[in-house]
């Protein structure tokens, strides 16, 4: 008989077993020295950047040939715009949720208080743009020095606008979009083969994480952690089960099934970016939703929805204001809830982003600068593992209105969706990847 081989997702998951359970015995034994140097900061750090690099090599190929494909294969601008209307105001809908629920919960708990830590570092902060150049620089003067530097907000305009170009271009659209639908299906080639490493550089990631994490400070910010973490969970298995439920009377626990493969993924690298290979693979071939949807919705999902990253900042601008004994008023936790959400917009989806817009936010609200800077250091040193969690909200509310969307617009292949064994042979390499109708 023919060896079964093993899924995607399982595969992720006994990688990242592996990588925690070597990295946390190298930190038990107090990092030696040459476990410090040939394996953690060596083999681990070297595999682990490199995987990353592949990742980061196919956000932008994928994200504008993708986005291109799918605005070219609907049928007219208005029919663009309303999938495009109905993305945007669930993704904006379930950000306002997430940062409404965070704001509540550190009203409510208190996380800050009795938080000291030893040591405080002031973090360099990057300034946030105010909102009229986000809107601006929507806008590409280069196209191509956008996609150079990786900036996915003109990426996403220039594509879904040269999509709307080749539907209203006639033969000679039919041509090119025919050019970028073949052009998307090696690109997704790629995707495939960068994947088969992919638990080699999951081991990598995770095992130098856990040997590299630092407990003392987990230890002493733990309620605010605990808090965020609750928070996240919370939303991933109310929030997005009820929308689904609601909007398409479609099983959840099933679209959950299908998307752990990408959800360990996004674990695992903290990027909902890097995660649109996995995402709009699991969407497309394991819950069955259409290419045009999925490759016009993910890509947009990976820029302006938040979630995760919502959930945190509410959390963490009271978690601060707390420490230094600042009472914020009922107009100052408004403050922070329309800033979280207009600041998504224009987030982009790499790790540890959200610290930067939270800079931003406690500015708003007037908090002073050196106190910013010792607040961001106190949740700065246990960011990198909320940061995983968190990305793996932002990726499945990506994956959750783009279900919702294509069920709307019929775009929903519901035997796919109800086969729990759809796509099994293409997530295990078994078979190629096939643009869906």
């Amino acid at each position: 008989m023919k060896k079964r081989k093993l899924s995607l997702s399982m595969q992720i998951f006994i990688a990242m077993l592996a990588g925690a359970a070597i990295g946390a015995g190298i930190q038990l034994l107090g990092n030696p020295e040459w476990a410090t140097a040939n394996l953690v900061n060596g083999l681990f750090h070297v595999v682990g950047q490199i995987f990353v690099r592949l990742l980061k090599m196919l956000v932008v190929p994928l994200v504008f040939v993708s986005l291109v494909t799918g605005a070219s294969a609907l049928s007219n601008p208005s029919e663009l715009g309303r999938v495009g209307g109905k993305a945007v105001g669930l993704y904006l809908m379930t950000t306002a949720v997430a940062v409404t629920l965070a704001v509540t919960a550190a009203v409510l708990f208190k996380p800050g208080v009795g938080a000291q830590p030893e040591e405080l570092q002031s973090q360099t902060l990057i300034e946030q743009p105010p909102v009229s150049e986000v809107v601006i620089n929507m806008i590409p003067d280069n196209p191509v020095a956008s996609m150079a530097d990786g900036k996915m907000l003109p990426i996403i305009f220039f594509s879904i606008l040269l999509g709307v170009a080749i539907t209203m271009s006639g033969g000679a659209g039919r041509n090119i979009r025919q050019f970028f639908e073949n052009l998307n299906e090696v690109i997704m080639k790629l995707v495939t083969i960068v994947m088969k490493v992919a638990p080699i550089g999951v081991f990598a990631l995770i095992a130098k994480m856990a040997a590299t994490s630092d407990m003392a400070a987990i230890a002493k910010v733990g309620k605010y952690m605990l808090l965020v973490f609750s928070m996240l969970i919370l939303h991933a298995v109310v929030v997005y089960p009820t929308l689904l439920t609601v909007f398409t009377k479609l099983n959840p626990l099933i679209f959950f099934y299908k998307m752990r493969a990408a959800m360990l993924f996004a674990f695992s690298v903290s990027s909902s970016n890097a995660t649109i290979p996995v995402t709009l693979e699991s969407v497309e071939k394991r819950v069955g939703v259409g290419n045009k949807i999925a490759s016009f919705i993910v890509p947009l999902g990976a820029t302006v929805n938040m979630d995760g990253t919502a959930i945190m900042q509410g959390i963490a601008a009271g978690f601060i204001a707390q420490y230094f004994g600042i009472d914020l008023s009922i107009g100052q936790y408004i403050t922070i809830i329309l800033m979280v959400i207009m600041a998504s917009i224009g987030t982009a989806g790499v790790p540890s982003v959200g610290l930067i817009m939270l800079a931003g936010v406690l500015l708003q609200i007037g908090m002073p600068e050196a106190q910013i800077g010792q607040g961001i250091a106190i949740v700065f040193a246990v960011d990198r593992i909320l940061d995983m969690t968190r990305t793996v909200v932002n990726i499945t509310g990506d994956a959750t209105v783009t279900t919702i969307v294509a069920k709307s617009e019929g775009e929903l292949n519901l035997e796919t969706y109800n086969d729990r064994t759809a796509g099994l042979a293409y997530e295990r390499g078994e078979a190629l990847p096939q643009t869906a109708d």
